[in-house]
């Protein structure tokens, strides 16, 4: 974070702003609009001006004593040596100062405002590309109508009502939520606040002191957060408290509320924070504290993920739950990698397996695995590489027959180490590809060199056979 998101409240507080041009008044309306106290200082000013009558001009140019007693300063000149002498001058006098289009010389940054009074969403990309910030506002701006503006006014108008009412303040933002996604706020959106202020006082009249939580069963995908579905998004902001497991990956973690409590119970090989039994009992009880626990799962949470354990202890102990399915890592990381599971030419079916070793072996049906033009995928292989390879060589498949390993897949660091079943094992032993991995075995690997090179990620493809 290049620089902190405040808002700062400067009515009435003098401001300057060096600079007669068009961006120096941008810079100015903004402040007016803030209700600032606006000095001009620049030999002329553009004729866009003549709609700021509440502004001070000063016809001269810049010199130090125009910053004596201002809050704050923006330089807004097309002369670079005018605009570094304005900041030199502001930081030596501990003046906030924004020099346009140069975030060097700033103490802060003028963002892209969306208005929505009393609801304000400012962009900013720290000055590295203002016309990307404004892009965005653009496309917030059909996604939040004017009418959260009245929402929000709507809101803190009850507010205290509604806290004298419901004193716990995790039952009070739930209690807020529902109103904000209901009825009260379509009511509210329609110009109708009479009826919306009788139906949040018959909801308050109605609110049980205690209630029982809810856990959402949340599938976070292979890695990339452009891959969560819109209800999982909306889950998982929604949520008091974070369940989440290793094969979360951070960025999907850093989209959950800032302000829920988060509880890794992650499991690596050989290494459990927390059996399966302790996080099914830890579900139920942070539920019954009255917690919307959102359980977030690597992939999808109905493979290989143990998320029907989960859910068949929440129903034997009446806890409500939701659960939504997430992108598993076969299609995710395969899509990514430049592989198809199926193809007319190479494979008419597609199986996903688990490669946990159990006493030195996998136990798997191998002689149903080792078919012509079929593809399998095997989550959590690793270790047992070598007895995946040899036994499907055993049970019929050549030893030619292609494979391929993806280390981390979807995300910015994703690996793809190719081979066959004969020559993989060595080259893995080279290359050491680290978990999380996911194997991929049959024809439709080769397909990966005419294919790669359109994937949205780029990765490193290792060529091995």
């Amino acid at each position: 974070m290049d620089f902190l998101p405040v808002f700062l409240n400067i009515k009435g507080k003098p401001c300057l702003v060096v600079g007669g041009g068009e961006v120096a008044h941008r810079k100015a309306s903004v402040l007016v609009e803030a209700g600032a106290t606006v000095t001009v200082v620049a030999p002329a000013l553009a004729d866009s001006f003549a709609s700021l009558p509440r502004i001070k001009h000063v016809a001269e140019r810049f010199q130090p004593k125009h910053l004596e007693g201002m809050a704050m300063a923006i330089a807004a000149t097309d002369d670079s040596s005018v605009n570094q002498q304005v900041s030199q001058q502001a930081h030596a006098r501990n003046i906030a100062v924004n020099v346009v289009d140069n975030p060097e010389l700033c103490t802060f940054i003028m963002p892209s405002i969306l208005d929505r009074s009393p609801l304000m969403v400012a962009f900013s990309s720290g000055g590295a590309s203002p016309v990307l910030a404004r892009m965005l506002r653009g496309k917030l701006e059909t996604l939040i109508p004017q009418g959260y503006g009245r929402l929000a006014a709507f809101s803190a108008r009850l507010r205290d009502t509604v806290k004298a009412r419901i004193t716990n303040p995790g039952k009070r933002r739930i209690f807020w939520e529902n109103v904000l996604e209901g009825v009260v706020a379509e009511k509210v959106f329609a110009g109708d606040e009479t009826s919306a202020e009788a139906m949040l006082l018959s909801l308050l009249e109605n609110e049980k002191p205690e209630q029982t939580g809810e856990v959402y069963l949340v599938g976070a995908g292979p890695g990339d957060p452009d891959l969560l579905t819109f209800r999982a998004l909306r889950l998982m902001q929604k949520a008091d408290v974070v369940v989440y497991d290793n094969l979360v990956s951070k960025p999907v973690i850093e989209m959950t509320r800032r302000d829920a409590i988060r509880i890794y119970v992650g499991k690596k090989r050989d290494n459990h924070t927390m059996p399966q039994e302790e996080i099914n009992e830890l579900l139920v009880r942070l539920a019954r504290q009255g917690k919307r626990v959102l359980r977030l799962k690597g992939g999808d949470p109905f493979i290989f993920g143990r998320g029907g354990e989960e859910i068949e202890t929440l129903a034997e102990h009446g806890i409500l739950f939701q659960v939504v399915p997430g992108i598993t890592a076969a299609t995710g990381v395969s899509a990514y990698a430049g592989i198809p599971l199926t193809h007319r030419d190479h494979a008419q079916s597609c199986i996903f397996v688990t490669g946990h070793l159990k006493d030195g072996s996998m136990n798997l049906d191998w002689d149903a695995l080792a078919r012509p033009n079929q593809t399998i995928v095997v989550y959590m292989g690793l270790h047992g590489l070598e007895t995946l390879c040899t036994e499907l060589i055993a049970h019929g498949l050549p030893g030619s027959t292609p494979v391929a390993i993806v280390q981390q897949g979807t995300t910015q660091n994703q690996r793809v180490i190719t081979g066959t079943l004969a020559t993989l094992p060595a080259i893995a032993q080279i290359e050491k590809p680290q978990a999380p991995t996911l194997i991929i075995v049959g024809g439709v690997v080769t397909l990966r060199e005419k294919l790669a090179w359109f994937n949205p990620k780029k990765t490193e493809h290792l060529v091995n056979s």
